[in-house]
């Protein structure tokens, strides 16, 4: 219906629309730091107040994380988008942080898919939302590869009892599930994004190898970035333990929390309740991860989404959508 109204319909609406999804961060980020259930803000604030640890070169350090966290997400979507169309570092910039500020308070952080296509010709924009579901695979490989590693670890350094007969038949119980999924993914018209599996292989590997490389690498840099800062904050908050220690429950935080069926919208609770689980294992107090982890959302998702709110207010469609 949008694209059926006139010119200044358009243009009002589209301001509304603009408004609305920077309200509704805005918002949202509020309601998270006011009524969390779990640590209040006037205790996270207490918290953060009694610690000595944040001095000046600690808060331009991990601004310095985080600037580069998004740094490497950025040149991840420049170098995806790059493999069908050209674009510049600063139009990446731009997609991405728009994109974030746009999906903040979806599910599952949808909403990035069609946050990202808007900026795109109708021409381009099945093509976009197949690179961008490739970027976030590259990362969730990232995130299980490390995690099983980690857990696998985490599990045999903390003695956790395990019924290995029970988690035999698991396994074989899943490989026989992914068998015969696999087997009816053959047999049927499954679709993922509104794309069948088969379409969306055959784009997949129609894309140059360097692409897929550099996509990976900055998913593995970005997983690095980020899971090095919560050690780093771990430290920062007196936490006597060693990098090693920290990244087998680190890994298996992220791990746990991403298999976890859950919205975005709560991703900072489900963090939150294997975090504590995790690290109260090994004698690390509760108070401590839930503010490690409040500080880990502030930095890397609510401190980018306000400079994308920049770019949501000045974003413009193309031209062939508003004539």
């Amino acid at each position: 219906m949008f694209f059926t109204l006139s010119y200044k319909a358009k243009q009002f609406f589209f301001v509304l629309i603009k408004l609305s999804i920077v309200v509704g961060a805005f918002y949202f980020i509020y309601q998270k730091l006011a009524f969390n259930e779990d640590l209040s803000f006037n205790d996270f604030r207490l918290f953060l107040v009694k610690n000595d640890g944040f001095s000046l070169k600690n808060v331009f350090f991990l601004l310095f994380l985080t600037f580069f966290n998004w740094f490497f997400e950025i040149l991840k979507w420049q170098k995806l988008v790059s493999s069908i169309k050209k674009i510049s570092f600063k139009n990446a910039l731009e997609q991405s942080l728009g994109a974030l500020t746009a999906s903040l308070f979806t599910p599952n952080r949808i909403g990035e898919y069609g946050a990202k296509v808007v900026y795109y010709t109708s021409s381009f924009r099945k093509k976009i939302v197949l690179l961008n579901l490739l970027g976030n695979m590259s990362q969730m490989l990232i995130t299980l590869l490390f995690g099983v590693v980690g857990l696998s670890f985490f599990v045999v350094l903390n003695t956790i009892e395990i019924d290995y007969l029970k988690l035999m038949r698991f396994f074989i119980i899943l490989l026989l599930i992914i068998g015969l999924a696999g087997y009816g993914i053959k047999k049927s018209t499954i679709t993922i994004k509104g794309f069948s599996i088969e379409k969306v292989f055959i784009f997949i590997r129609s894309l140059p190898v360097k692409t897929h490389l550099l996509t990976f690498v900055f998913s593995l840099l970005r997983y690095l970035i980020f899971s090095f800062q919560f050690y780093y904050l771990l430290i920062v908050f007196g936490v006597d333990i060693s990098y090693f220690q920290a990244m087998t429950v680190i890994t298996s935080m992220y791990l746990l929390a991403s298999i976890i069926p859950s919205v975005f919208i709560f991703d900072v609770v489900v963090k939150g309740s294997v975090g504590i689980f995790l690290f109260s294992i090994i004698g690390i107090d509760e108070l401590i991860i839930l503010s490690i982890i409040t500080l880990m959302w502030l930095l890397n998702f609510v401190l980018p989404s306000l400079f994308g709110s920049y770019y949501v207010l000045n974003f413009n469609l193309p031209e062939e959508d508003i004539e």
